[in-house]
């Protein structure tokens, strides 16, 4: 990779006023654990500017503050560290290391399998047959790229992404960055909290509502965020845990159809869409929004920091982002693999089909959910709730309580992992000192209230159009996660040695400008397809507002200059 050929540390470069930032400390200066967590904690009021690591000034951004404390104040994920094995007889590559580094890529990897993603997957098969694998294969190699970027900069820091936001940004751009972050978490918690809520309504056969499904799943996963007390590596199983039943669930309703594998293979290697118009485009680009999740880099830069690598050696260094980065390999092959049964049976049961067709089906099977699907013949639309009631129809009650439980374990794991993301990035931008118990509470709290709000005044059953809205909401956020994370791995003075090189800022910037304008064209085709010249106007003023807290929290003056 670019800019690890060196295993030495080399003499710190200088910048253009020509002071020379200060070498990584040697082993007899810092810790084996990295940087102090403190850090970073002590707010910028409080310290002299002097001693605030800045890309402009003298002093490195990994180097601890003279006279601090090497102990973390509080943590979340972190009451442990785990230890890595020295394996002497494998220089090459060690199973036994990577068993040690797997986890954060599994977890992290659950924001790929959240039901925002699960719809994405139903209806691009339902709207487009096999025609767009080729787009999710992509969408997946994309954010693999960017989530190696993401825990290069936590692994070799030892701060995660807000966490170096907070020390790099001046105060507005840092407030409204931790603003537009928020949002992005907020909609992507409504998603996972109303499917885990559509999940439990389907396997109660409609006798929990919605809203009681939503109380459900906030007290469950009250419950499921404390088990890392038992040991981090119970909690990283019990996540594993969940993964295997989206599989087993996902890939049980993959079997049962049998889709062709013919048709499959092609979808997923050659990159066209005959036939296709403004739907499909539409699902396309809906595909990559729903893939590439902007608190996601926040997540992964954070969870990295759970093992233990002693970042003065640059050897473990560079074995710490090799690890990490197979790891990551694996869990979104494994994710991959869960969207395409998704896809695949959706596209074999149910392309082409219209509303009559599955009405006659479900009233011939004397099912309940019949009603959902009027006898017309427009285009089958559908949702994780009305997917599941067609699987039900066409392939019998079993079908759709195997779909209810996957949906279940996906909602409930990106549930958790969503407000490990919520603590992560309100704990780096605001620089809290609050108990455990408090900042879970908060930050469930913040995204919960809006989700239960939605859950009583709206029915199960039209909830699809609230799924598009928080997708484009997502997709608005992205570059506030993607610019700041290609931007500080590309700093030396931030990354030394391991910053990015040539290749990977020019591969990178294209990457981001690429995903960020497919994201764009989204938010617009949503935006005319409300047809309302009042929602235009709202629209454009708020387009404005966006750009101009764009340009505040992300623009090169917003970067301190000490």
């Amino acid at each position: 990779m670019a800019g690890e050929q060196s295993t030495e540390p080399r003499a710190a470069p200088e910048m253009a006023n020509g002071a020379p930032l200060e070498p990584l400390p040697g082993p007899e200066q810092r810790s084996a654990m990295g940087p102090p967590y403190s850090d970073l904690r002590e707010s910028d009021e409080d310290r002299p500017a002097e001693a605030v690591g800045s890309v402009s000034g003298s002093r490195n951004a990994l180097q601890p503050l003279p006279g601090e404390d090497d102990e973390e104040p509080f943590t979340t994920y972190f009451d442990s560290k785990i230890p890595i094995p020295d394996d002497e007889t494998h220089s090459c590559f060690s199973f036994r290391k990577l068993w040690a580094f797997t986890g954060p890529g599994f977890l992290m990897s659950i924001a790929y399998l959240d039901p925002g993603n699960i719809e994405s997957d139903l209806q691009s098969g339902a709207v487009a047959g096999f025609k767009l694998l080729w787009v999710l294969l992509l969408a997946t190699v994309i954010g693999l790229l960017l989530q190696r970027l993401a825990a290069r900069l936590g692994v070799v820091t030892g701060l995660h992404l807000a966490e170096v936001c907070h020390r790099q940004y001046r105060t507005v751009p840092r407030i409204i960055l931790w603003l537009m972050v928020e949002l992005a978490i907020i909609g992507s918690d409504m998603q996972e909290v109303i499917g885990s809520a559509i999940a439990i309504n389907l396997l109660s056969v409609g006798k929990i509502p919605l809203w009681g499904g939503v109380l459900i799943t906030i007290a469950d996963t009250f419950v499921f965020l404390f088990l890392d007390k038992y040991g981090l590596r119970k909690l990283e199983a019990f996540f594993g845990f969940l993964i295997t039943i989206m599989a087993l669930t996902f890939g049980y309703e993959y079997v049962t159809v049998r889709p062709d594998q013919k048709q499959l293979l092609r979808g997923l290697f050659v990159p066209e869409c005959r036939g296709c118009g403004t739907p499909q485009l539409e699902q396309a680009v809906g595909i990559v929004g729903a893939v590439i999740m902007p608190h996601n880099m926040y997540l992964h830069s954070a969870l990295v920091k759970s093992r233990q690598v002693n970042r003065s050696n640059p050897r473990e260094v560079r074995d710490a982002n090799k690890y990490f980065f197979a790891e990551s390999c694996i869990a979104l092959f494994v994710s991959f693999i869960i969207n395409v049964f998704v896809v695949s049976v959706f596209a074999e049961a149910f392309y082409g089909k219209t509303n009559a067709d599955v009405h006659e089906v479900c009233a011939n099977a004397s099912s309940a959910h019949a009603a959902l699907f009027p006898s017309d013949n427009a285009t089958l639309e559908v949702d994780i709730y009305k997917g599941g009631a067609v699987l039900g129809c066409y392939f019998g009650p079993a079908a759709l309580y195997i779909w209810a439980i996957g949906i279940l374990a996906a909602g409930q794991s990106s549930t958790m992992t969503g407000t490990y993301s919520g603590q992560f990035v309100m704990e780096g931008f605001l620089n809290l000192r609050w108990s455990r118990f408090a900042r879970v509470l908060l930050t469930r709290s913040i995204a919960i209230t809006p989700t239960l709000f939605v859950a009583i005044f709206q029915d199960v059953e039209h909830l699809t159009g609230m799924n598009d809205f928080l997708n484009v909401l997502m997709s608005l956020q992205l570059p506030f996660a993607l610019i700041p994370v290609l931007t500080f791995t590309s700093l030396p003075s931030v990354m030394n040695d391991f910053a990015n090189g040539l290749f990977w800022k020019i591969g990178g910037g294209a990457v981001i400008l690429l995903v960020c304008s497919i994201n764009m064209y989204f938010v617009v085709a949503y935006v005319m397809a409300l047809n309302h010249v009042g929602l235009y106007v709202g629209a454009a003023i708020l387009s404005v507002i966006y750009l101009a807290c764009a340009n505040t929290a992300l623009g090169v003056t917003a970067l301190r200059r000490v």
